[in-house]
């Protein structure tokens, strides 16, 4: 049995600038309509960052949706078109100041953040051996604000166990990080 859900009708209730809100009607696989309320992002990356002496950069900033200051692994949307490995090379550079070419980032994972009702997919990079000696200036967007943190790897996996960090992309980067030590 195909398990696909058959679009009749779309409404965008509401564009925004980083998302938009739709509203399917759809016909079910037993042939039932329903509805999806969907929220539609242009995907963004995040990237975990490792400097020569084994610390994580986290970027601290409040988020409003949470109502409080959060941690979490650089990240950023992407532009309409742009490639994520481009996307993370610059929000690295706009968010940390560091400036690593692309050769230097591998590809963790794609998660959906939601994918119950969000199109939004992060792609996650790792990149290591940044020299933590080198801060380059930060280019952030003009209504983002944030410090960025360096933390040993015992401070994030004992963040990790505290859950301290909610933020998902950040749970799923240090938790390979941690696999893979």
């Amino acid at each position: 049995m195909s398990l696909e859900e058959k679009t009749i009708k779309k409404d965008i209730v509401y564009k925004g600038r980083i998302l938009n809100v739709e509203v399917h009607d759809v016909e079910l696989p037993d042939g039932t309509m329903s509805k999806r309320e969907i929220l539609k992002h242009n995907g963004a990356v995040a990237i975990l960052a490792l400097t020569s002496k084994k610390e994580v950069l986290l970027v601290e900033q409040y988020r409003k949706a949470a109502e409080r200051v959060t941690l979490e692994i650089p990240a950023g949307k992407l532009d309409l078109g742009e490639n994520p490995l481009d996307c993370a090379v610059r929000e690295l550079k706009e968010e940390t100041g560091y400036q690593v070419s692309k050769e230097h980032f591998s590809k963790i994972y794609d998660t959906h953040v939601a994918v119950g009702y969000s199109s939004e997919l992060i792609s996650i990079y790792f990149v290591d051996n940044i020299d933590s000696n080198i801060l380059g200036n930060l280019k952030l967007d003009e209504d983002e604000f944030l410090n960025v943190k360096r933390y040993s790897l015992d401070e994030v996996y004992d963040m990790l166990d505290k859950n301290i960090l909610t933020d998902s992309k950040t749970i799923i980067a240090l938790e390979w990080l941690r696999r893979r030590s």
